[in-house]
């Protein structure tokens, strides 16, 4: 195990980033086997007690490499909201698994036309002193080889999120297709059983939406941070009437343009995770960090494939993985027109 206990957050991102270089072909092991998977796992689970400012250190190198991982399934949708709502036995049941790398939570956000809903349809009704729920859920990420998944409902009195098995009977699940090709899948649930024992703690729906903003935004800094990187490297020293194209002005402007949009989402996304790895209000800050990252990225991951040109599109080349998975994340937040509209509704 590489990680140290008490190493800073300048460390752990350094670890991260040297992991995933050295193991590119097996990227999510080779975080399991740093330790870097159990840093906000509790101590009783031999975790290392800590929380979503040392994860999102994670997810942003994640991003920064663009390697396809289950990072913002697991430990955004599974490891926080577990480790902060689950009941005793649902975090030695399910935690520990992920932290070696050998299994994946995840969680149904999304319903038809309503992304990130606060108000699921999907219910859940009383039966025989347990419930049962029905419902559709779309764009579940890695539901297929998941052992559960957070599923958000309506239910008598308000809202609640249940763990259930993807396999557990009345589920069925349809993969679907995505930018960056990862698993996803539309879950329909049909009089599906579940007991207290399934029930997260109150206040599940809300925490498990700043986890998932909060992961998507790190992640996102991480993948447009890798591609101004990229870009940069390319426009310095492809050459074009004999200088680099980095000394014409068209294109020098046009790279300032993907470095003010990286900042903005970095600085958006640090204001945000912090306040809510401090137990602040930081829901606007999630909402415009997440605004931010599905107005702004996607232009700029334009204008990086721009700039590269038809080198851009060469599935050998790395510029796609961090196109494709900026499309995904906008999608996952819901779109700048979702978000631009839940700000309003906090203003």
């Amino acid at each position: 195990m590489d990680f140290k206990p008490d190493a800073t957050q300048e460390e752990i991102t350094r670890l991260a980033a040297t992991v995933l270089r050295r193991d590119p072909e097996r990227p999510w092991q080779a975080l399991a086997d740093s330790g870097l998977l159990s840093l906000a796992l509790p101590a009783e689970l031999d975790g290392d007690g800590l929380g979503l400012a040392e994860v999102a250190l994670v997810l942003t190198e994640v991003g920064r490499a663009a390697a396809s991982t289950p990072a913002l399934a697991a430990l955004a949708l599974g490891v926080l909201p577990i480790g902060k709502l689950g009941s005793t036995r649902q975090r030695a049941d399910l935690l520990p698994a992920i932290a070696s790398g050998a299994a994946v939570v995840t969680a149904a956000l999304h319903e038809p036309s309503a992304p990130m809903t606060t108000h699921p349809s999907t219910a859940a009704v009383p039966s025989d002193g347990a419930w049962s729920i029905s419902g559709t859920k779309t764009a579940v990420p890695y539901a297929e080889t998941a052992t559960a998944m957070l599923i958000p409902v309506t239910m008598a009195g308000g809202t609640a999120v249940f763990a259930v098995h993807p396999r557990a009977s009345g589920v069925t699940l349809t993969p679907t297709r995505n930018a960056s090709e990862s698993p996803e899948c539309t879950v329909v649930l049909t009089d599906v059983r579940v007991t207290e024992d399934d029930l997260l703690a109150d206040g599940a729906l809300g925490a498990l939406h700043r986890f998932a903003l909060a992961g998507a935004v790190a992640l996102g800094d991480g993948l447009l941070a890798g591609a101004l990187e990229l870009t940069t490297s390319h426009v310095g020293t492809r050459e074009q009437f004999g200088k680099p194209l980095a000394r014409f002005q068209a294109v020098a402007q046009q790279i300032a343009d993907v470095y003010i949009a990286s900042r903005t989402v970095h600085l958006a996304a640090l204001s945000a995770i912090w306040r809510l790895s401090e137990g602040l209000d930081a829901d606007t800050d999630l909402e415009v960090a997440a605004y931010w990252l599905a107005e702004e990225a996607p232009k700029a991951l334009a204008a990086c494939q721009h700039l590269h040109g038809g080198l851009g599109v060469d599935v050998t080349y790395p510029l796609h993985r961090y196109y494709s998975g900026i499309k995904d994340l906008s999608r996952f937040v819901g779109g700048a027109s979702h978000r631009l509209d839940r700000i309003g509704e906090l203003v």
